[in-house]
């Protein structure tokens, strides 16, 4: 074990109150606007200028990524003659 082993904990701890780590769930946007519980995640790995220019849609539109996302799978489904979900 290193000798320095005790004094990374501390620090951890100290720039970590545990109020800040421990947050409830009734608490967090998340929850307060439907929360993640039974949904699952949709992502894709893209240049830096098509995540720059959805952020910037985004904030133009006053909207955020997700909500950007949904309207764009919505367009999909539609494309392809599917029922949209018009979930956001």
């Amino acid at each position: 074990m290193s000798k320095f082993a005790g004094m990374r904990t501390a620090r951890v701890a100290q720039t970590r109150p545990a109020a800040e780590v421990l947050v409830a769930p009734e608490n967090t946007a998340a929850a307060k606007l439907g929360g993640r519980d039974g949904k699952k995640a949709v992502s894709g790995y893209f240049s830096p200028e098509v995540s720059r220019g959805l952020h910037m849609l985004a904030l133009e539109q006053g909207s955020n990524l997700q909500a950007l996302m949904g309207e764009a799978f919505d367009d999909l489904m539609r494309k392809y003659g599917k029922h949209p979900f018009g979930e956001r």
